[in-house]
């Protein structure tokens, strides 16, 4: 029997005053070649309702997200071939849209940001609680079904400039190009859209993406990441649409002169 404090399980006295949050049958994939934590997380999951695959290879993890994508990936950072961070990069730059949470004991602040940089689109640290885990899990899930359905009203088009954002097909486009977006890209590329010409402040981007707090670094990265999409020729480029606004935040908008 497995013992959940050993393993990375925090011991929490009021958990079962907690009601667990439950899923509806969608495709998890765990990848983590500790067996014992593998086997806690899958067996969590699948009791709370999820279709729950593991694999240890990080390898076999992108070759099953290449080929039959699940609805999400439980991710940690420390595998044996391909480790967690290049993952998060390799599917983010072919476009990949699973949403990953990323498990792992790598607990320094540079980890946590660099991992959210490169893709991951939530970060938890062991030992964690199962009633988190699952809140976890549901709001990611929760936020990509935002992103991969479209809107029951008729669809719309959020346009600044030559940038826009369809919301019935959830595609991005800058002129004639094409921008892949992960989820929490998807959804500050939206806040921006919405709120064109205005900053932003960190806090407000981090309560409307994520819904909770990390480090201002986590921010910056991201808005790193989607301004390299946006203005591939770089933020002083003229047609640059993505600025910092030093000291307050960020601004979608042409270059004030």
């Amino acid at each position: 029997m497995l013992d959940g404090h050993d393993r990375g399980v925090a011991q929490d006295p009021g958990a079962s005053d907690v009601t667990l949050i439950r899923g509806s049958g969608q495709r998890l994939l765990v990848v983590d070649d500790d067996p014992g934590m593998a086997e806690l997380l899958a067996t969590t999951l699948r009791l709370a309702g999820y279709d729950t695959s593991v694999t240890p290879s990080g390898a076999e993890a992108l070759r099953l997200c290449g080929q039959e994508p699940p609805d999400l990936l439980v991710l940690d950072l420390t595998l044996p071939d391909v480790d967690g961070l290049s993952i998060c990069r390799t599917l983010g730059e072919h476009g990949g849209t699973v949403p990953i949470l990323v498990v792992t004991a790598r607990d320094a602040v540079e980890d946590k940001i660099v991992g959210l940089a490169l893709g991951a689109d939530d970060y938890l640290v062991k030992p964690f609680s199962v009633p988190e885990v699952l809140a976890r899990v549901h709001a990611l899930l929760r936020r990509a079904r935002t992103v991969a359905e479209p809107p029951v009203e008729p669809p719309a088009t959020l346009r600044y400039a030559d940038l826009a954002l369809d919301e019935h097909r959830r595609q991005a486009r800058r002129g004639e190009r094409r921008i892949p977006l992960t989820p929490t890209e998807y959804k500050l590329l939206e806040y921006l859209l919405t709120h064109p010409e205005r900053v932003l402040s960190k806090d407000q981007i981090m309560d409307h993406v994520w819904e909770y707090r990390f480090r201002d670094q986590v921010v910056e990265k991201l808005v790193s990441r989607l301004r390299g999409k946006i203005d591939p020729a770089g933020p002083r480029d003229a047609s640059a649409l993505i600025h910092t606004v030093r000291g307050f935040g960020y601004r979608l908008g042409g270059r004030v002169r």
